[in-house]
Order: structure tokens, then C-alpha cells, then sequence
């Protein structure tokens, strides 16, 4: 597997961020909150599978490396 771009790390990690942010939540806040992680979710997965047509690689092999490149170098953001 190639080097995973920085920009693949950013987004996932934005993803990550909006996703520890529905902890909490009820009601239309949570439903208002889980949009924005779902559009930030929706841009990882459009990078990712983007990626994996231009260069070959394994999509479901991608969205794992950069899964665990990003939750294995920091701490969970939904866990305090």
C-alpha cells in the first residue's frame, strides 16, 4: 500500500471530530450534528473511493489504513 496522502488524514480526522460531537445530543440537535458527520463521513468516502479508481488500489484495504492511521496516532475524540 502507498503512502496514505495527508489529505485522506485530514478528512478522516474531520469526520472524526463531528462524529465525537453527537455524544450527548437528543433530539434535533443529535439529528442536526449526525448531518454534518454524515456529510464529513460522505467526503472520506468519496476521497477514498476516488483514490482507490485513479491509482488501483483495494478501496476496503484504504478505508482501513486511513481508519487506523488517523484513530491509532490520536485518542478517540468521543472518549474523554
Amino acid at each position: 500500500m502507498a503512502d496514505i496522502p495527508d489529505s485522506l488524514i485530514a478528512l478522516e480526522r474531520s469526520a472524526e471530530v463531528e462524529r465525537a460531537k453527537l455524544a450527548g445530543l437528543t433530539g434535533s440537535e443529535y439529528d442536526a450534528q449526525r448531518r454534518r458527520w454524515r456529510t464529513a463521513y460522505d467526503a472520506v468516502c468519496a476521497a477514498i473511493a476516488d483514490r482507490s479508481s485513479r491509482t488501483g488500489e483495494d478501496r476496503g484495504a484504504l478505508e482501513r489504513s486511513v481508519q487506523e492511521a488517523v484513530r491509532h496516532t490520536h485518542e478517540d475524540p468521543a472518549v474523554e
